[in-house]
């Protein structure tokens, strides 16, 4: 009999999924043992606590989510945990039909040169190897640790990429690439990316512009020779953030001071709901015209009847400076109650990327595409020069008005 190929078991479940359409995709899949980079311990929020408990490899339950279409954690916490529970993810094996999809937009063809940012486990980086060989594969990992293991598992399969532990931020000194992906989400596209990839490649990356939304979308850029770097939104992409863009996750309490003697109290008219709408393409719009917004919402206890559909919403500034502000939001159509202190009326911010985001459609993700350029970033619907921006900049609002 003839022995099963090193991926078979993944490859047959994204087979039956239709998740591999390319043959030479799927031929490196099936060549690629996904199990090889499993450590001997994972960690998953199986309570549903936000809490993530070990389980060693050997557990049934780990045995049963290596042939699934399930990402693995393998790092929580940075390798550090105070004690035996996990509280945040920091490394981990990508969702295979999420690694497929993001290998698809890349468009690699025999002989690129490709730049990895984030090796993690190596899987993703063996597969880069198995399709153009380790020779024209530069991968970059932050974590030490992490960094060593992936080595271990990547010779232990005879692949030898160029491997780096450092900033995935920074230069390699080793460009320029056909194409560069990275397997972390980033909040803004570094220049360091765009000045190592040459005029006509690609960059393929999960971005997460959004308020504190887990989510990220896959976002798929052209380095169009002569007329800057322009991409799409294709796809959802849950990863881990970059952890130079990580945000702290901090409650509302580290920003907002309600007895700060400069909190102006007033009235608004941008509902404070809209903070939480988590249509994709309006929290996309939200995150790149609000940059470093947070929130907080707390509903109205459920046993106040007089109360019912009312919530108390915080925004405020991640980056500092000491903006915030709240909204008190009823049923009952605005004017809201509202307190605000800091530079920034992030009220009106949001109220007025609101009005661009309507304006131009309540487009979807689908439809929105960024332009990157020295000049700044800019968002569009369907086309480059249809920008999305508010008709006004009110990001250093007088706050006494």
């Amino acid at each position: 009999m003839t022995p099963a190929a090193p991926g078979s078991r993944i490859a047959r479940v994204l087979s039956a999924k239709g998740a591999i359409q390319d043959p030479a995709w799927h031929r490196v899949v099936l060549s690629v043992s996904r199990d090889a980079f499993v450590p001997a311990t994972v960690w998953a929020d199986t309570g549903g606590d936000n809490e993530y408990r070990p389980y060693p490899r050997t557990d049934s339950d780990v045995q049963r989510w290596l042939g699934e279409d399930v990402s693995l954690i393998t790092q929580v916490d940075n390798g550090r945990p105070s004690d035996s529970l996990g509280r945040t993810p920091t490394s981990s094996i990508s969702q295979p039909s999420l690694v497929v999809a993001m290998l698809h937009a890349l468009d690699i063809e025999d002989g690129h040169k490709v730049l990895e940012i984030g090796t993690g486990s190596g899987y993703n980086t063996a597969l880069l190897c198995e399709r153009v060989g380790s020779d024209s594969i530069v991968s970059v990992e932050v974590d030490e640790e992490v960094a060593a293991a992936a080595r271990e598992n990547l010779h232990s399969l005879g692949y030898k990429p160029t491997l780096i532990v450092g900033d995935g931020e920074a230069e390699t000194g080793r460009g320029p690439f056909d194409r560069l992906i990275s397997t972390v989400a980033v909040r803004d596209i570094p220049t360091t990316w765009l000045d190592q990839v040459r005029p006509g490649g690609v960059i393929v990356t999960p971005w997460a512009p959004g308020p504190g939304f887990a989510e990220s979308a896959l976002l798929r850029l052209e380095v169009v020779p002569g007329a800057g770097v322009h991409g799409r939104l294709v796809g959802d992409a849950a990863f881990m953030m970059l952890r130079a863009h990580r945000p702290e996750y901090l409650g509302p309490s580290a920003f907002v001071d309600e007895s700060d003697p400069a909190t102006v109290n007033g009235t608004t008219t941008t509902s404070p709901r809209w903070v939480t709408d988590r249509s994709p393409g309006w929290a996309i719009v939200l995150g790149h015209l609000v940059p470093g917004l947070g929130y907080a919402s707390y509903e109205a206890a459920e046993d106040n009847t007089a109360a019912a559909g009312e919530a108390t919403v915080y925004v405020f500034d991640r980056a500092g400076g000491g903006s915030w502000a709240l909204g008190e939001y009823t049923p009952a159509s605005g004017p809201y109650e509202a307190k605000r202190c800091g530079p920034r009326d992030l009220w009106a911010e949001i109220g007025a990327a609101r009005a661009a985001w309507v304006a131009a459609g309540r487009p979807g993700r689908d439809r929105l595409g960024v332009t990157v350029a020295p000049s700044g970033n800019w968002l569009w619907v369907d086309r480059p020069e249809n920008r999305i921006s508010p008709s006004e900049s009110p990001h250093r609002a007088d706050p006494t008005a």
